[in-house]
């Protein structure tokens, strides 16, 4: 079983035996006469047996009783591999006899030598010349040396014992004697003979060419097929699986997390080498310069040999450092290779305390390195870096919202290192990812963008407790009465706790369950408007699908298609879409703005109109004349198109902040480092929770939808804070790890790549919305047209009536709010 990525590249390949079909004409004619010199050097000419080679081995047979004289013309061998047992008996030579006359008198002789070059078994589970030459030499049949040639051609014989891999003396010898072969027929010269019998045996097992790396897809994909056509089948029907997975996208998928993780692991130090091979004792010259003085090390052969049984894991290589100098250290490794690790590659490496604490940053390479240490170097940006293995896990995943197809999904740092999908299996708190949920439900309930909440800290009492419950914003800066457009985009705590008591806990939960959510993962307390619930990152990506694509509830899947090894199609999947012009919103919710657009009823009554044609074509053709495709199935309208598009809106002011489609000027989102993409369509919510134990980075545009978690395994611990040393050496911190910090670069760094194919579009509100001019400090009605006004979306209905300083009577809103410089505004759920 082979799967591949959506555009043709290979990710993986399962099974008991490994085959690369060919055509005969598509195999080199040195390959092909090899065979028929070792093999069956009167193949054209006799009629299916060779009569000599059986009278010899009847007589061997006669006189000793010993079966393993071989007589077998290559047709027989493909009667035997198809059709009967490998068991040594003279009935079996009978039938096998039989069978090769008939297979003659059916196929022609090339027919017969291509089945017997895909068929042959060539050990190490490679069957066919094909596997062989990717098994043993990670070539293609096309690239064969003759010595290569004639170590695959000796293999029938005896495949388990004669392979390269398994014995190069064993392969040595059968390959001189088809070179031998060869030779006496003249296929070649002397010498090309005597070439290929000075070559060395370099063979070693080679993998798939994997072209695209996606493990984490791979080992769900061997899951999907096990389950839909059982181990025997998925392993060894030779089935083709297309994914719905973008090469491109998953490789900067999966970079932007690898990154991601060196960069948050280079903030919290580095925490020493994997071993320490040989002391060196670091001494001050007269000229005070420091050296170290090597006690006992180790021989250049006995480090590169120490080195060899040494693995890699990912981009990091394993090295052991051969020489310090001041700013400067030199490491070996494997295969001999020496490279120099420059101070823009060391000076990170401040020694780790804990996840809260880094020691002073180092000035020199020797309080970092010494000789005889065995680390781990990396390579970016064409330099080599210090380098260790990530503590911290990640997952990120990537969905087109139209349908659910998955795009890009990588489940950890290192498939090898931990097969557990995080993506898929990981349940973490959401922290404020769940925010835009919440707004939702509130719009549902009578707010609007504009309402004004008073983001001000909450205090209550609990007397089953016995303690108060004092909520935070994070940082705890309040602004008094705020905008709830503006309360999301910074992500203010306590407006999302008054909202979730305005709205109701049941109502809220019930809106929730619309996006997937299981009621089992949402508590039923206040702290699900700070982000208690567990959800796994492909279950939040997919609710953030539904802001994405207007309001539909997608499904999402990573098979698109399966392909029987003679190219017919056995599945395909039909997903159901997101289709806002051809949905029929009788099953809408109930929103009171669900009327179906001119234009909607247009496409409505065109695609009535073409199903009908359809049908009264095939009522009165053949099955041969037409085929009808698989049937359009709708996604669930869960939400409403105005819905989404408001919450789609206030999260572009995550990123824009106050000037986002101009909703204010002079305040930022918790998401604007999004502004380096210079994307307008860009919807995002970032989240932290309790301890900054889990950190998430959530967004989309119309066309995909993406989520990032970093945390640990362990669910208990924290990813802690950096910090930084000022001259005098003295520690202050930079911060702690949020989701702004730590997840967000992840997501930046992907979308970078996955946007340039991807045309950024133009938002437009749906039918049933309207644009006020509104009052920023108050939500209601304005008549200035300056910077203390801009236009808000209001479902018919819900707009202001009154304008601001009328006749109603005014709070001082200037007095209530706090006038605390911005800071970075990020959230941090705070759990008593």
């Amino acid at each position: 079983m082979q799967v591949y990525t959506a555009d043709g590249e290979l990710i993986s390949q399962f099974g008991e035996k490994r085959r690369i079909p060919l055509k005969l004409q598509e195999m080199p004619p040195l390959l092909v006469q090899a065979f028929l010199a070792v093999e069956d050097t009167r193949f054209y000419e006799h009629p299916g047996i060779d009569i000599i080679g059986i009278f010899r081995a009847m007589t061997v047979v006669a006189s000793s009783g010993d079966f393993s004289q071989g007589a077998s013309t290559i047709t027989q061998q493909v009667a035997r591999n198809f059709f009967l047992s490998r068991e040594k008996k003279v009935i079996r030579k009978v039938k096998e006899i039989f069978l090769a006359f008939h297979i003659e008198q059916l196929l022609s002789k090339d027919q017969i030598l291509e089945l017997y070059l895909n068929k042959i078994e060539l050990g190490q589970r490679s069957f066919g010349v094909g596997a062989a030459a990717q098994v043993y030499f990670g070539k293609t049949v096309h690239e064969l040396t003759l010595d290569e040639i004639a170590i695959i051609a000796g293999l029938p014989k005896a495949p388990s014992t004669l392979n390269p891999v398994r014995s190069a003396t064993n392969a040595r010898a059968r390959r001189n004697v088809v070179l031998g072969r060869m030779l006496d027929i003249g296929v070649i010269d002397q010498a090309a003979y005597d070439q290929a019998l000075a070559a060395p045996i370099t063979s070693r097992l080679h993998g798939a060419q994997i072209t695209a790396s996606a493990p984490y897809i791979a080992e769900m994909v061997r899951q999907e097929m096990i389950s839909r056509y059982g181990e025997d089948t998925a392993y060894s029907a030779g089935l083709q699986v297309f994914t719905t997975i973008n090469s491109k996208q998953q490789a900067a998928a999966k970079h932007a997390l690898q990154q991601n993780l060196y960069d948050y692991d280079e903030r919290h130090g580095y925490r020493g080498p994997v071993a320490q091979l040989w002391a060196s004792e670091l001494i001050e010259t007269q000229d005070a310069e420091a050296v170290f003085n090597q006690i006992e090390p180790l021989s250049r052969e006995e480090v590169l040999t120490y080195l060899d049984n040494q693995s890699s894991l990912e981009q990091l290589q394993p090295a052991v450092v051969i020489e310090v100098g001041a700013q400067t250290a030199k490491v070996l490794m494997s295969g001999g290779q020496e490279v120099t690790l420059d101070w823009d590659g060391l000076k990170w490496a401040r020694r780790y305390i804990s996840d809260e604490r880094q020691a002073i940053a180092p000035k020199t390479a020797n309080a970092i390195l010494a000789p005889g240490m065995h680390i781990f170097v990396r390579q970016q940006d064409a330099a080599w870096r210090l380098a260790q293995v990530p503590q911290a896990a990640s997952a990120i995943v990537a969905i087109d919202p139209h349908d659910g197809a998955i795009r890009s999904l990588v489940g950890g740092y290192s498939f090898t290192q931990s097969q557990f999908n995080r993506v898929t299996q990981a349940k973490r708190q959401v922290g404020s990812n769940i925010k835009p949920f919440v707004y939702s439900a509130a719009l549902e309930h009578g707010y609007t963008l504009a309402s004004i909440i008073n983001d001000a800290p909450i205090h209550q009492w609990d007397d089953n407790a016995g303690i108060a419950w004092r909520p935070k914003n994070s940082p705890a800066v309040y602004d008094g009465p705020i905008r709830i457009r503006e309360a999301l985009a910074k992500s203010k705590n306590v407006v999302s706790i008054r909202l979730l008591r305005g709205v109701g806990i049941d109502n809220t939960i019930n809106h929730l369950r619309r996006f997937g959510f299981a009621p089992s993962d949402l508590p039923r307390n206040e702290t699900l408007a700070l982000g208690s619930a567990s959800l796994t990152p492909l279950e939040l990506v997919t609710g953030y699908a539904v802001f994405a694509n207007g309001g539909y509830l997608v499904s999402p899947y990573v098979v698109e298609r399966v392909i029987s090894d003679e190219g017919e199609i056995l599945f395909q999947h039909n997903p159901a879409l997101a289709c806002q012009t051809c949905a029929d919103d009788s099953n809408s919710p109930d929103t009171g703005a669900e009327e179906l657009t001119e234009q909607a009823l247009d496409a409505e009554m065109q695609l009535d109109q073409l199903f009908n044609s359809l049908a009264q074509t095939n009522e009165n053709s053949t099955e041969a004349d037409v085929s009808i495709g698989p049937e359009i199935k709708l996604a669930e309208h869960v939400i409403s198109d105005q819905n989404s598009f408001l919450i789609a809106d206030a999260l572009r002011s995550s990123v824009w902040g106050g000037g986002s489609w101009n909703h204010g000027t002079g305040w930022n989102g918790t998401a604007w480092r999004l502004q380096t993409l210079k994307r307008r369509d860009i919807s995002a919510k970032t989240g932290t929770t309790n301890d900054s134990k889990d950190t998430w980075f959530s967004g989309f545009t119309p066309d995909l939808a993406v989520t990032v978690w970093v945390g640990f395994d362990d669910a208990n611990r924290s990813l802690g804070r950096a910090q930084w040393h000022a001259n005098m050496g003295q520690q202050q911190s930079a911060g702690a790890e949020s989701g702004a910090r730590t997840a967000l670069p992840g997501w930046l760094n992907y979308m970078q790549t996955a946007l340039q194919s991807l045309p950024a579009q133009q938002p437009s509100s749906p039918v049933g919305l309207a644009s006020v001019r509104i009052d920023l400090q108050t939500g209601l009605l304005s008549r200035r047209t300056d910077h203390t006004s801009a236009f808000e979306f209001f479902k018919p209905g819900t707009e202001p009536s009154q304008y601001a300083g009328g006749d109603i009577q005014q709070i001082s809103f200037d007095k209530l709010r706090d006038k605390t410089p911005e800071k970075e505004t990020e959230e941090e759920i705070e759990l008593f």
